[in-house]
Order: structure tokens, then C-alpha cells, then sequence
């Protein structure tokens, strides 16, 4: 089981873009009072399912994470949150915490799997602090020399383009 700190940062979902270096896409998520801003890059098919659900695009089939959802819920299963817990060689892990009949579960997840999934059961989304401190976050409250050119790079991003992801 995957241990975790009891200050969790709640986090929500900015959007999703096109990394113009990489070529990767990369979901946005942000703390509640706006101060840090988290990029997480994603492989194509996972940013597919998380822009489907933000865009509220309904498939004629269920697509993966919807199967898991239906799964999930017929069990009588709760999805409480997912945590993103760790930050280790450059590899974001999370966690998607469950609930039933009063046991709660832990499951391993990949980021973008749980953040798809967090998105069609509304399940709120939690980042560990030491993730924040490890990862490239923007802190939009700072004044250091890299947290002015991350915040310079995240304000040259075209805000129209971060709900929106082609493929």
C-alpha cells in the first residue's frame, strides 16, 4: 500500500495542450486558490479518453476508462479521489482510492488512467506535497529566477488552446 501524507493539495483539471517541443500532451492540473500549476505529460491514447470526457463527447461504446467506471460501479464500488503519490525518475504514480461496503481499497494507477477516471465518476483529484516539490510545477506566488521562467512559458501558452486537444 502506498503511504501518504495528510495534507493533500487538491488540484482540478486546467486542461490539456500540446507540448511544441515533444510533441506530448500534457494535462494542466492547478490548486484550488491558483497559485500552483502542475503539467503532467500523458501518452496520446490517455489524453484522448481525459478530452473526450472534458469536452463531454459521448461515445456510441464505452470506451476503456468508461468500461472501468461501469465496472466499478456496478460492484457497488465508490471512487473517493485519486492521489498523484509520488515523483520518482522523471514517472508520476497515483493511486485511485476506493470504498466498499466501509473497506477502503488503494489501487495502483498510472496519472492519466486515474484522472480519466476521476473525470467520469467526478471523484476530486489530490497531488502529495512532495510531488509539488519534486515536479515542474509553476508557483505562481513565487518570485525565484525559475519560477519566473516557468511562469513566462505557462502565460505564453494560448489559454483558448488548454480545453482543447486534436489529435
Amino acid at each position: 500500500m502506498i503511504s501518504e501524507p495528510a495534507a493533500l493539495v487538491e488540484m482540478k483539471i486546467k486542461g490539456l495542450m500540446m507540448d511544441p517541443i515533444s510533441n506530448t500532451p500534457i494535462v494542466i492540473l492547478f490548486d484550488e486558490q491558483g497559485k500552483k500549476i502542475l503539467p503532467i505529460w500523458v501518452g496520446v491514447f490517455e489524453a484522448n479518453a481525459i478530452a473526450l470526457q472534458i469536452e463531454k463527447v459521448e461515445t456510441p461504446r464505452p470506451m476503456t476508462h468508461d468500461l472501468l467506471k461501469n465496472v466499478i460501479s456496478n460492484l457497488k464500488v465508490r471512487i473517493l479521489k485519486i492521489v498523484v503519490t509520488e515523483l520518482r525518475d522523471n514517472t508520476y504514480y497515483a493511486a485511485i482510492h476506493l470504498e466498499q461496503g466501509g473497506q477502503q481499497l488503494q489501487v495502483d494507477a498510472r496519472p492519466s488512467d486515474a484522472i480519466a477516471l476521476a473525470l467520469r465518476s467526478e471523484s476530486p483529484i489530490f497531488v502529495n506535497p512532495e510531488v509539488l516539490e519534486k515536479a515542474h510545477t509553476v508557483d505562481m506566488s513565487a518570485d525565484t529566477a525559475d519560477s519566473e521562467k516557468l511562469k513566462k512559458w505557462f502565460e505564453s501558452l494560448d489559454l483558448k488552446d488548454l480545453g482543447k486537444y486534436t489529435m
